[in-house]
């Protein structure tokens, strides 16, 4: 199962990121917090604070990633070509 799909670049994840610090992405429906945790750690090489997630109306599933202090969302950000 892959569990990141893919990241999401409106205009509310793009201020999310200049303002908090969070990352969006879209992930496997059956994906759990700590499998979402491990797998962004692993590919971008940063600590993660916290994750929320979302169920959307479609059975998607979106998580706010939010980065531990001393690194950056905009760095991340950057790699995904989204800012």
């Amino acid at each position: 199962m892959a569990v990141l799909m893919h990241p999401l670049a409106t205009e509310k994840s793009v201020g999310l990121i200049e303002r908090s610090n969070v990352i969006t992405y879209m992930v496997d429906y059956r994906a759990t917090k700590p499998e979402i945790k491990k797998e962004f750690e692993r590919i971008f090489g940063v600590k993660v604070a916290r994750i929320r997630t979302l169920t959307t109306p479609t059975n998607g599933k979106k998580a706010f990633i939010k980065l531990a202090e001393g690194y950056s969302a905009g760095d991340v950000a950057l790699k995904l070509k989204i800012a």
